[in-house]
């Protein structure tokens, strides 16, 4: 019986783990790994054209499922290429765990060919990042890396693999690590109450919920307490779709760079219900700019200190057990607080039907969203990539499910969408995915359209093209009344969505939109829609909401 090398005790580990799939691109130094992995009859490796495509990739598909997703390179380039990716997830607090090469201990003491501290690199930026240097070790550190990345509060690990490690032989008895057994944490009753005597006594309270609501599936038990208590909620850009924006009481996003209508309702609020809620989405300055409100806070874990975001009463457990409980007192005591503000859901929803009926072209950014929203269903997966595009759909593409209007917004990194959604695929593979990107974001990881072609992935890209990096033109306008240094030429992306194997569109009059998006949604295969858009409206949107004043 042939013996076990460190390689395919490797993935045996991550069958243990219950990992389905490893995106990644193999090199030299891995060589042993990526042959396991493609005898392996649990686990698929999906080879990708660029580590940071694999990257994302495991970000979108541990963001979904829950479940860690996982990348794979070379040492030294391909490391650092997954070096995006794996930040964006740990700032994000979504479970990856990333594998690269490392040259052989036999010469890492010395000047040697591609060698970087790989471990060094990813520490300030995962929740773990070590090396094995013995191949006993492999089991436990990789059962380690898994714990630290699926934890309460998840994030991303990193564990680099020696070249001359990688095809060792493995002492006799020396398997994978059983999994811990995961229980909930429960909340103080006495912190419970201390929030129930709170909202008993606001005057105007106001609900915000975060993306720990999405990534503890409490969207249930969230909807049962705002449809009790009947108060204003918004959502941060990661958690659209926890509540529904059909909701009377749900108003809509916070977290533009402008003073936005729900931010109204923050302004004369003088108690924040926050649930999942987590600093890194947006600073709390924005809705708590006088630090004067007071703030239930609700998560599995305390927050850091912010000025803005001091906590009067902090629960500090399972989100979803913990908001089940606050409800069921809320009823016991019969608190019920019954507030909306139809004037900012008014406002959201006629600057949304602005240009329903407009067929200029380019087209008008609101009028995008409307028949992308038009064309998905309420639990298919759009994912906006970062830029302009990502402000307009944030704040008003309606959204009725969790994880079905996905940003980036910790590190918000651009060329997130379009490998994301090959991620999204493989995480959700019965539903329709949309990547909707800017033009510069698209060209930065357009090479995946390949792995989508080859994998068979339903790929569908839907590019806003302005032929700027429109959100920095934006900023530009705003803050220095001119632009310089944004502009640029494209391919001809029909052509070029082509050359891969898709099919490609050109929409070039406005009625044109909403039949050609909802004809690539169903054809087989990857396709690629480019429309010209009309970002004019980006800064008569921050001219207005400048102006804006709003009754008390």
């Amino acid at each position: 019986m042939e013996q076990m090398n460190v390689a395919r005790l490797m993935v045996k580990c991550l069958e243990e783990e219950g990992v389905k799939y490893v995106f990644g691109l193999p090199g030299e130094e891995n060589i042993h790994f990526v042959n396991a992995l493609h005898d392996s009859k649990k686990i698929r490796f999906i080879l990708v054209r660029h580590e940071q495509g694999a990257s994302f990739m495991a970000d979108v598909y541990g963001r979904i499922s829950g479940q860690a997703g996982v990348c794979a390179s070379t040492l030294g380039p391909g490391a650092i290429n997954l070096l995006l990716g794996v930040t964006d997830a740990n700032t994000d607090s979504v479970p990856v765990v990333a594998f690269s090469a490392q040259v052989g201990i036999n010469r890492i003491y010395k000047e040697t060919h591609q060698y970087v501290d790989v471990v060094n690199l990813f520490k300030p930026v995962t929740k773990t990042a070590a090396m094995a240097l013995t191949p006993e070790s492999i089991p436990e550190m990789i059962r380690a890396a898994f714990d630290k990345a699926q934890a309460e509060r998840p994030g991303a690990a990193f564990l680099a693999i020696p070249q001359d490690i990688e095809n060792k032989p493995i002492p006799a008895g020396c398997a994978p690590v059983k999994l811990r057994p995961k229980h909930k944490s429960y909340p103080d009753a006495t912190a419970i109450l201390e929030a129930v005597n709170l909202l008993k006594t606001a005057k105007n309270p106001i609900m915000l919920i975060g993306y720990g609501a999405v990534r503890n599936h409490a969207e249930t038990e969230i909807r049962e307490l705002c449809n009790y208590l009947r108060i204003p909620t918004a959502t941060t850009f990661m958690a659209k779709g926890v509540v529904s924006d059909r909701e009377e009481h749900v108003l809509g996003t916070v977290g533009f760079m402008k003073h936005d209508y729900e931010n109204f309702a923050f302004d004369k609020a003088d108690v924040i219900l926050a649930v999942g809620y987590e600093l890194e989405e947006f600073a709390p300055a924005t809705i708590n700019p006088d630090a004067d409100k007071k703030i239930i806070h609700i998560n599995t874990f305390i927050q850091d200190i912010d000025a803005c975001y001091s906590i009067d009463v902090s629960i500090e457990a399972d989100i979803a057990e913990s908001v089940k409980l606050l409800t069921d007192e809320l009823k016991r005591e019969k608190i019920t607080c019954k507030k909306s503000d139809a004037a900012i859901k008014k406002l959201v929803a006629d600057e949304l039907n602005r240009f329903d009926h407009d067929q200029s072209m380019p087209v008008k950014p609101q009028k995008l969203m409307k028949v992308i929203r038009d064309c998905m269903k309420d639990d298919e997966i759009v994912i906006a990539d970062t830029g302009a595009v990502k402000m307009w759909m944030a704040r008003l593409y309606p959204t009725y499910e969790p994880n079905t209007c996905m940003v980036t917004n910790g590190l918000s990194t651009m060329s997130y969408a379009l490998p994301g959604a090959i991620g999204a695929h493989f995480a959700k593979p019965g539903k329709r995915v949309l990547a909707v990107t800017g033009d510069g974001s698209f060209m930065m990881n357009s090479q995946e359209m390949e792995t989508a072609v080859r994998e068979k992935v339903p790929l569908k890209i839907l590019i806003w093209e302005d032929k700027a990096y429109g959100l920095i033109k934006w900023k530009m306008d705003m803050d220095l009344k001119m632009h310089s240094e944004v502009d640029f030429t494209n391919p001809d992306f029909v052509k070029y969505a082509e050359s891969f194997g898709a099919r490609g569109y050109r929409i070039e009059k406005a009625e044109d939109l909403e039949p050609t998006i909802k004809k690539a949604l169903d054809e087989e295969g990857v396709s690629l829609i480019v429309c010209p858009v009309d970002y004019s409206e980006n800064v008569k949107l921050t001219d207005k909401l400048g102006e804006l004043k709003m009754p008390n």
